[in-house]
């Protein structure tokens, strides 16, 4: 295992304790090509990666990641030489790098974006945009007090398919919404297994870099490449993964900020392959004039619809390939008029193709990185989707329901949970604020 020299815990300490000389980097101009580096280049960091290359103003120029593989795997897959680190903050030492991708785990998220805003970066961050509610605020003011443009990758918020089902709920054109399904199932059973370094650490992996601030704990393959969802230490299961996407339009098309009350259910009943998220889970939202319920399952796929929105005139059901309208028929009486019949639905059915949202989504970033505008997933929009997630966990975890002052970032007359908002690093690691 890799030892923090000295050097290592001086070099934290200047990156995330103080605004460096590197916050005077100039803003990219309207035609400038964008020098892109990458901090975590495994499967979604690589397929995130190449769609920024593809951009024809974009030159991939540094990688980053501490398993040797993916780190070559991604330099490789840039047009010119790319160089190379294993500790992220000589990455923000290249002063030629001025958009930064941050693509590790979500423990690392905070750490790594708010010392690339620090650095005069404009970053890229995966969702979900933090582990804990406290890290995202502290997100959102290094981006708002460095001037940075932060843009999370929450691409469901550039598919035009989704702006015009937006458009058409804000406009009533499905009546009133007041209840809202979200969900992702399937089947995994009997659980998961390790990919790579299955027969055991290797100098290919920085098993201490890889933890970073996390509690410090025995090489464990499982822990690790994709399955760290699994784990609280460094993620919140399919709540953070698929619900940060679905929870983010469903809150988009509310026009909300954030619920007043949240009550989530669930467990990892059925999966036994040593992770803690949950296999099964329930959490309904309590919005001012609308409930969220968001139900997921990996123990059985049956039938699932990803996001509907059930409105007074019709439903609304979308997926990334399009969404569909189904018209409602009211059967009730009106008190004005009680021998009338109502036969004839209250509105037209609709679809709706969906298109490249990746595609759509990277050149939006871009673009703002050049105009300095606010991306379509912004910063604090991701941090409220983040806080919906975060909620709905802490609920299940803590076996009860929670109420949400919004603006003060707490739960109302619970300190247990508020003492989860946020969390301890482990040393040297320091984010200032938390």
């Amino acid at each position: 295992m890799a030892l923090i020299t000295r050097r290592d815990f001086h070099r934290t300490t200047i990156a995330l304790g103080v605004s460096g000389a590197l916050a005077s980097v100039r803003v990219s101009g309207a035609n400038d090509r964008v020098n892109l580096g990458i901090i975590g280049s495994g499967g979604r960091g690589r397929s995130v990666w190449g769609n920024f290359l593809k951009q024809p103003d974009v030159d991939g120029i540094a990688v980053c990641d501490v398993y040797e593989p993916f780190k070559e795997a991604a330099a490789k897959a840039a047009a010119t030489p790319a160089k190379t680190y294993v500790d992220f903050r000589e990455l923000l030492d290249q002063r030629d790098v001025n958009v930064v991708i941050v693509a590790t785990p979500d423990h690392w998220h905070a750490l790594q974006t708010v010392a690339a805003c620090q650095a005069g970066k404009d970053v890229y961050v995966e969702k979900p945009l933090s582990l804990v509610v406290r890290e995202g605020r502290l997100m959102v003011d290094a981006a708002r007090k460095h001037q940075r443009v932060v843009g999370v990758g929450s691409q469901q918020r550039s598919g035009t398919h989704y702006a015009k089902a937006v458009e058409l709920i804000q406009g009533g054109a499905i009546g009133t919404v007041h209840q809202i399904t979200a969900g992702m199932t399937r089947n995994v059973m009997p659980g998961f297994v390790a990919r790579e370094l299955r027969g055991g650490l290797t100098k290919d992996l920085d098993w201490d870099r890889f933890l970073g601030p996390a509690p410090e704990r025995p090489f464990d393959p499982f822990r690790g490449i994709y399955h760290f969802r699994w784990f609280w230490d460094y993620s919140g299961g399919q709540m953070t993964n698929w619900g940060a996407h679905h929870l983010d339009i469903a809150r988009w098309a509310l026009g909300e900020q954030a619920p007043v009350t949240v009550a989530g259910f669930g467990g990892r009943f059925a999966i036994k392959d040593g992770g803690e998220t949950p296999d099964v889970q329930d959490v309904l939202y309590q919005f001012p004039t609308a409930t969220i319920n968001w139900s997921t399952r990996e123990i059985n796929k049956g039938k699932s619809d990803e996001l509907v929105f059930n409105g007074t005139k019709g439903s609304l059901s979308i997926t990334r390939s399009g969404f569909t309208v189904t018209p409602e028929t009211w059967t009730g009486q009106d008190p004005a008029n009680p021998d009338a019949k109502n036969e004839a639905p209250a509105m037209a059915p609709m679809t709706e193709t969906g298109g490249n949202l990746d595609a759509l989504h990277i050149r939006n970033f871009l673009d703002c990185v050049k105009s300095r505008q606010r991306p379509n997933a912004d910063v604090e929009e991701g941090h409220r989707t983040a806080v919906m997630c975060h909620l709905g966990n802490l609920s299940t975890r803590l076996g009860r329901s929670l109420r949400w002052d919004a603006e003060k970032e707490q739960c109302v007359g619970d300190a247990e949970a508020n003492a989860l908002l946020t969390k301890a690093y482990r040393k040297p690691w320091v984010l200032e604020g938390l």
